[in-house]
C-alpha cells in the first residue's frame, strides 16, 4: 500500500517533538477554578475552601495559577486570555465556573454550571467550547443554600433544578481557537440568543497577566511587572521578561463598530476583602478602569450591553466577533 499524505496535525505533532516549532506553548491550560484550592491556601488551619471562597476570586489576586471562562493561556500561565459575561442581571460579571466546596455540597465539592469542552486536537492547533449563560440573574445563593440543606441520601440540587433554564431562556456562547502558526492563535466567539425573545448580553474577551510580582521575590517564577499597552484603537500590546511581546488585535462588534478597551490592575481589592488600604487606584473590581492606555496590566475589550444590535431573536443568526493573539516581535519568549 502506498504511503499517505501526512495530515496537518501529524507534521505539527512531530514538529514539535523535535522542537522545532512550539505548537503546544498556546492551549486550554487556564484552570476552571483557582479559588479554594490547595494551591492558594496559605490558611494557619490548611482550609482553602475558608480562606479564598469564590466571593474573593473576583477581588483578590491569585499567585500561583489563574482561572478563567473557556479559556487559554500559555504552557505556564504567564498571558491569559478568557470571557467576561454579564446579562443585566446578575450582581457581578460571570468570569469563572461557580461551585459548592466541600462543606457547601451535600456529596462534597461540585461545579454547578452547564459548560461542554467540544473540540482540540493534540497540538491545540484548533479548539472549542461551549458554556450556557441564563438570561434570568444566575442563582448563586439558592445553589449555595439548598444543597446545604439536603442531607447526604438526597440527591444533589443541579443548576437546571432551579428553573434558570425554563422556555431556553439562555445564552450559548461559544469559544473557538485556531493557530496559525504556534504563536498566532486566531479567536472566533458567537453568541446564540436560544430563548423567545430579544434578550442582551454584555461581552468582554479579557487579556491579563497572571500576578508574579507582588510577593516580595525575584527569580524564577517571580518575574517583573510586565505590561499591556494600547498601540491602536484595535491593538493591545503586552510585554513579559520571559515570555516576550504579544499582540491582541480586535475585531468589531455586531455594529461593525470596535470595542471599547478597559483597563485596571490585577492586583488585590484590599479595601474590599480585608478593609486595608488598596495598593493601586485601580485593582480587581474596585473603583473603575484605569485612565490612560499604558502602563496596565490586566485589559478588558467589551462591547456594551446597550446596543440594540446584541439582541438575538430565537431563529436568527447567532452574532459573532473575532480577535487574535499573535507574537508581536521583539525579543522570542521561551519554550
Amino acid at each position: 500500500m502506498k504511503k499517505g499524505k501526512k495530515l496537518a496535525e501529524e507534521a505539527r505533532l512531530h514538529e514539535d517533538a523535535l522542537r522545532k516549532q512550539n505548537w503546544k506553548r498556546w492551549g486550554p491550560y487556564l484552570s476552571e477554578r483557582q479559588w479554594g484550592t490547595v494551591r492558594e491556601d496559605y490558611s494557619p488551619d490548611g482550609n482553602p475552601w475558608d480562606y479564598f471562597p469564590h466571593d474573593h476570586a473576583r477581588s483578590r489576586a491569585y499567585r500561583w495559577g489563574e482561572d478563567g471562562l473557556l479559556g487559554v493561556s500559555d504552557r505556564e500561565g504567564r498571558l491569559c486570555f478568557a470571557l467576561a459575561l454579564w446579562n443585566g442581571e446578575d450582581p457581578i460579571l460571570k468570569e469563572r465556573l461557580f461551585g459548592l466546596t466541600g462543606l457547601e455540597g451535600n456529596h462534597g465539592e461540585d461545579v454547578k454550571e452547564a459548560y461542554f469542552y467540544l473540540d482540540s486536537t493534540p497540538t491545540h492547533s484548533c479548539m472549542k467550547a461551549l458554556y450556557k449563560y441564563p438570561q434570568a440573574e444566575f442563582p448563586y445563593r439558592l445553589l449555595s443554600e439548598e444543597n446545604r440543606r439536603r442531607g447526604k441520601e438526597e440527591p444533589e440540587f443541579e443548576l437546571h433544578d432551579t428553573g434558570v433554564f425554563k422556555e431556553n431562556r439562555y445564552f450559548d456562547v461559544f469559544a473557538e481557537y485556531a493557530k496559525a502558526s504556534p504563536d498566532d492563535l486566531l479567536i472566533r466567539i458567537t453568541v446564540a440568543n436560544r430563548g423567545p425573545e430579544p434578550a442582551s448580553l454584555s461581552l468582554l474577551p479579557t487579556l491579563w497577566f497572571r500576578n508574579t510580582w507582588s510577593w516580595g521575590r525575584i527569580g524564577e517564577g517571580y518575574w517583573p511587572r510586565p505590561a499591556i499597552v494600547r498601540e491602536s484603537p484595535e491593538l493591545l500590546r503586552a510585554d513579559h521578561a520571559t515570555l516576550g511581546r504579544y499582540d491582541l488585535v480586535a475585531g468589531p462588534g455586531p455594529d461593525g463598530a470596535l470595542p471599547d478597551l478597559l483597563f485596571t490592575e490585577n492586583e488585590t481589592n484590599m479595601a474590599r476583602l480585608f478593609g486595608a488600604a488598596n495598593p493601586s487606584p485601580h485593582v480587581k473590581t474596585g473603583s473603575g478602569p484605569s485612565p490612560g492606555s499604558t502602563g496596565t496590566i490586566r485589559t478588558c475589550s467589551g462591547w456594551e450591553a446597550e446596543s440594540t444590535a446584541w439582541s438575538t431573536s430565537r431563529g436568527n443568526r447567532p452574532w459573532d466577533s473575532s480577535a487574535g493573539i499573535r507574537t508581536g516581535g521583539g525579543r522570542s519568549g521561551s519554550r
